[in-house]
């Protein structure tokens, strides 16, 4: 591929022609050559920390109380949400070490056959969070319309649509560098928006409620909730950090991300268990404006459209290259508008079906019977690895290292169904009730199938799973 030279400064540092802001990335999960790796750890936290400014953990949090968690309970189980981010941005080494993306080195533990179903539920996920972020960006910014009088009914909502997906992919488009510009500056914006949000409804929180048991039902679900956000985020690390230079260090890209999704996560969803202390929050979007001066209602609405588009950015972002990982044969910016194109019939369906939308979301919480024991999988083989990979075999195919038998790796396939049984056994969710789930008080332990397999992988792989050794 032949370079420009020419290089432009961007977030953080400076980027080849490859990689520029306002311009449309060239690489897609092709390895970043190292004369092209640029920026530092630091960009890691305004990635992380805008893409979790979502009223989503407001959400969460006010879910917290209605399992019956008082203030204190409620906000323990979000702080301990949050840490869970260090686990996420430790897995972004691997894009430092091999420059490609989190679905690309996901063949260690599976092989490159077996990764393919878990990239492809993956694409699912991605868009079925996107639909359902683009939908809540849209209900805000059409109720910024009747408040500012631009327009109202099916009109209005059909142009908040089309801004709020215009600003989703134009971004995703233009690729990595745009997209952590985008993150950074828009964060600058709703820190202090959603900062102000917190100083409205902290003050009225109930915080001397009576100490109470929600039982192991309630304790459950809240960590389900919780933990589903951060864990959701584990097919992606890597496609953040594969521009870096591997002179990168672990500590800090480690600490620097899991500060910057931490600090957003845990602000909001302390903000949503405070509002339901409050106030009925069976409708978060409503319940929240009902504790908030009327003046600051509007700039709310705001507050929840931008939220939405920055995690929108990442997700659109990241199933571009997930579909490159599926075989189509497109460059990333090719494949996105399949991703851009399904988020927006997605989100027609959703805005006007309105069963759509609860099965949607009912079908994606179920899903985490799969993506909890792929990512225990997944973040043992690294540990074990040390995050040294055989890059160039990550893309040979049939020829490389990860073909193991007929494409498939036996020790990664039996740990992920090993976990799969114990989430599946263990799942409390609307579609699916799990046959151990009453005998353990109603307990929720599908996120405890992330332990399982990687227990299992670490056994039945200790012997053959070691960290690469590049002989020259």
């Amino acid at each position: 591929m032949t370079q420009q030279d020419t290089t432009t400064r961007a977030v953080g540092g400076t980027t080849g022609a490859a990689d520029q802001v306002f311009q449309v990335e060239t690489h897609g999960i092709d390895p970043i050559p190292d004369e092209e790796r640029h920026g530092s750890a630091k960009d890691l936290f305004w990635l992380w920390f805008g893409s979790n400014l979502t009223f989503t953990y407001v959400i969460n949090g006010a879910l917290a109380v209605a399992f019956g968690l008082s203030f204190w309970q409620a906000t323990g189980v979000v702080v301990l949400g949050g840490l869970s981010f260090f686990a996420i941005s430790a897995a972004g080494l691997s894009g430092v070490r091999t420059g490609t993306a989190t679905l690309v080195i996901s063949q260690a533990p599976f092989g490159v056959r077996g990764n393919w179903p878990a990239g492809m539920l993956n694409w699912v996920v991605s868009i079925g969070y996107t639909i359902l972020n683009t939908v809540v960006g849209t209900l805000a910014l059409e109720a910024f319309f009747a408040d500012t009088g631009v327009g109202s009914g099916r009109t209005g909502r059909a142009l908040a649509l089309l801004i709020t997906l215009a600003l989703t992919f134009v971004v995703a488009l233009w690729g990595h560098a745009t997209v952590q510009f985008a993150e950074r500056w828009i964060a600058y914006v709703l820190a202090v928006g959603f900062a102000a949000l917190l100083v409205f409804l902290l003050p009225g929180a109930d915080t001397a409620g009576a100490a109470v048991s929600p039982g192991a039902s309630g304790w459950s679900l809240a960590f389900v909730v919780m933990l589903a956000g951060p864990f959701s985020y584990v097919p992606m690390p890597a496609d953040y950090t594969r521009y870096l230079p591997r002179t990168t260090s672990m500590r800090s890209l480690t600490w620097y991300g899991a500060l910057g999704g931490f600090v957003s996560s845990v602000a909001l969803g302390i903000a949503g268990v405070a509002a339901a202390t409050q106030t009925d929050m069976t409708d978060a979007v409503v319940g929240t404006e009902r504790l908030l001066p009327g003046w600051f209602q509007t700039l709310f609405l705001a507050l929840v459209l931008g939220g939405s588009v920055t995690n929108s950015i990442v997700t659109l972002y990241s199933s571009s290259l997930n579909l490159q990982v599926l075989g189509v044969p497109w460059s990333r910016s090719k494949a996105i508008v399949i991703s851009a194109g399904v988020t927006a019939a997605g989100s027609l369906c959703a805005l006007f079906l309105t069963d759509f939308t609860s099965s949607l979301l009912s079908f994606l919480s179920l899903l985490i019977i799969v993506f909890a024991p792929w990512g225990g999988v997944f973040l043992t083989d690294m540990l074990m690895r040390r995050c040294r990979y055989d890059g160039p075999a990550l893309h040979a195919g049939p020829d490389g290292a990860y073909w193991y038998r007929s494409g498939f790796h036996p020790a990664g396939a039996a740990a992920l169904l090993a976990g799969m049984v114990f989430a599946t056994l263990t799942c409390d969710s609307e579609l699916w009730t799990g046959p151990l789930v009453a005998p353990l008080g109603g307990a929720d332990l599908t996120l405890l199938g992330s332990l399982v397999s990687g227990a299992v992988y670490r056994v039945l792989a200790r012997r053959t799973v070691a960290p690469h050794t590049d002989p020259s």
